[in-house]
């Protein structure tokens, strides 16, 4: 049976991802790009401002939200040290109480606040957040740079939370065994694959544990 091709930026069946954060994944990043096959202009540096909305209920949903709109995806399961994750919810600003009642804060796992209104804006939702004592919004700059190596979509990338600077790493594909093969190329065997919910967790203090390096 041939493997579905992966095209980055490009919507695929359900793929399992290995990630990691520290301060330095320089060796691993020039391996990355000597390593990588062609890639589309648009995908050579990418930068964005995103909100991420943290609980301290909850490590199975990850919560972001970009350009006014809510993007929320759930742990699915994990295979050899690799996760998935798959959609959950997508929402947009102004956004409807119904849905923050029934799928925004089921998600989060806490507790629901009363809301008066039929409908909040993005900034009345994220006051919301700030109010509430198990929530945090946490402010995430990404500037990423694509690759794909062994078919699978990678990425190196440094990455501001809350104004304090990390570097990322990334491989990603719908088949396990090519990500471990550039994880294994990359010479990234045996670094703690963390995703960006536990990463964030870690750096702000919801979590007391170091990242990888």
């Amino acid at each position: 049976m041939n493997k579905d091709e992966l095209s980055i930026g490009e919507i695929s069946k359900p793929r399992f991802e290995f990630r990691s954060f520290g301060q330095n994944f320089e060796n691993a990043g020039k391996r990355m790009a000597r390593l990588s096959m062609p890639v589309p202009e648009k995908v050579w540096e990418r930068q964005s401002d995103e909100i991420y909305i943290l609980s301290r209920t909850n490590d199975i949903n990850n919560t972001k939200i970009r350009d006014g709109k809510m993007d929320i995806k759930t742990f699915v399961k994990e295979v050899d040290g690799l996760e998935q994750w798959n959609p959950l919810m997508k929402g947009e600003f102004p956004i409807t109480t119904s849905v923050l009642r029934d799928e925004v804060f089921p998600a989060f796992m806490v507790s629901i606040p009363d809301i008066k209104k039929e409908v909040i804006t993005y900034e009345e939702f994220i006051d919301m957040i700030n109010a509430h004592p198990d929530l945090q919004a946490v402010k995430v700059h990404k500037q990423r740079f694509g690759y794909m190596v062994h078919d699978t979509i990678c990425e190196t990338g440094s990455v501001l939370i809350n104004g304090a600077r990390l570097e990322t790493i990334n491989s990603e594909s719908t088949e396990i065994e090519d990500i471990k093969k550039t994880i294994r190329d990359i010479k990234l065997e045996g670094v703690e694959n963390i995703n960006y919910l536990q990463a964030i967790k870690r750096v702000i203090g919801m979590i007391d544990k170091p990242l990888a390096n």
